[in-house]
């Protein structure tokens, strides 16, 4: 499936459930392009952050028409005193008071993860301007993980002209133990199929396949994948399994025979971040795949990430993401 047969299907989706999505960064103007077009096109309704009056001004001067999109600016809202109790009660533990509460709040990415937190918006979309450190802190801080999950890690869509693979993590974990790299197998397999409609094949991908090698690095694999196949006995999990093992056919039969991945894997975890990065970037600059991501998970909502070096058709694609992922 082609890159953009994929992303129009997910628009398509996201269009359907028409989720409520933050756009905290109203000071970028690709965040007012996008907001533009998430309207026009039904994608998602979207709520963005700021001085109205300063919004409305830079709009204008870029001729953005921001019909339908609501505006809400946290130093005025009326959630704030609600949302600095909350936040004062989930972080006391941790020296924060309520006067830093209220002052933390104020800003658009904490009040953001705050509203997705309360139920006033499914997802969140931020990090045109910000770092990805600040965007994950207001989302940890305020919205933080789901019970059973142990790691907030990040997977991407790998596009090739006839499959789609999603690989994990690429971009957040530097080196799992077993039981994160098991969390971060469930949650990739999981978002898969929310993002593509297929079943997951979740191969856990190591340089030995069945036993071929011996090494510590192998056993942490074994020991992530038998963890998942506990935790969820649903899916459709192996390892230790080579690359070459878990998506060719022919090869997966002959290393891994009666393996139900092997061949067919299209949720590839790789073991840490070195192999994960230096993976997706061969597929994508060599394999001629389009990447699109990371994309974060393992909160208990979406609020995801954006590179600084995004464009208004990123923020679109991941808004719509952030749509389908979210509950």
């Amino acid at each position: 499936m082609g890159e953009l047969k994929l992303l129009k299907e997910i628009q398509e989706k996201a269009s359907k459930r028409l989720k409520t999505i933050v756009l905290p960064e109203s000071h970028d103007e690709r965040v007012l392009k996008a907001a533009e077009v998430l309207t026009k096109k039904g994608i998602a309704k979207v709520i963005t952050l700021g001085n109205e009056e300063k919004i409305r001004e830079d709009a204008s001067k870029l001729s953005v028409d921001l019909q339908g999109v609501r505006i809400i600016d946290p130093e005025r809202s009326e959630s704030a005193s609600d949302f600095a109790n909350v936040f004062f009660n989930l972080r006391k533990h941790k020296g924060v008071t309520i006067e830093d509460a209220r002052e933390i709040i104020k800003r658009d990415l904490f009040f953001g993860a705050m509203m997705v937190k309360e139920g006033m918006a499914d997802g969140s979309v931020a990090g045109s301007t910000a770092s990805t450190g600040d965007v994950l802190k207001a989302a940890f801080q305020c919205v933080g993980m789901p019970e059973g999950i142990s790691i907030v890690s990040s997977f991407f869509l790998m596009i090739f002209p006839e499959q789609t693979y999603s690989f994990a993590d690429c971009a957040v974990v530097p080196n799992p133990d077993a039981a994160q790299l098991a969390d971060i197998a469930i949650s990739t397999a999981d978002n898969h199929k929310k993002l593509t409609g297929e079943e997951p094949y979740v191969a856990m991908l190591s340089f030995s396949t069945k036993g071929s090698a011996k090494h510590e690095d192998v056993d942490k694999v074994l020991e992530a994948t038998k963890i998942a196949k506990e935790k969820r006995p649903d899916l459709l999990i192996d390892g230790e399994l080579q690359f070459d093992a878990a998506i060719i056919d022919s090869i997966g039969k002959r290393k891994a025979p009666g393996s139900e991945v092997a061949g067919r894997a299209n949720v590839l975890i790789f073991p840490d971040l070195t192999a994960g990065n230096i993976g997706y970037k061969i597929a994508q600059r060599l394999g001629g795949a389009e990447a699109v991501g990371p994309v974060v998970q393992g909160l208990k909502k979406p609020l995801f990430d954006l590179s600084r070096g995004c464009s208004v058709d990123d923020i679109v694609n991941t808004t719509a993401i952030a749509s389908l992922m979210a509950e």
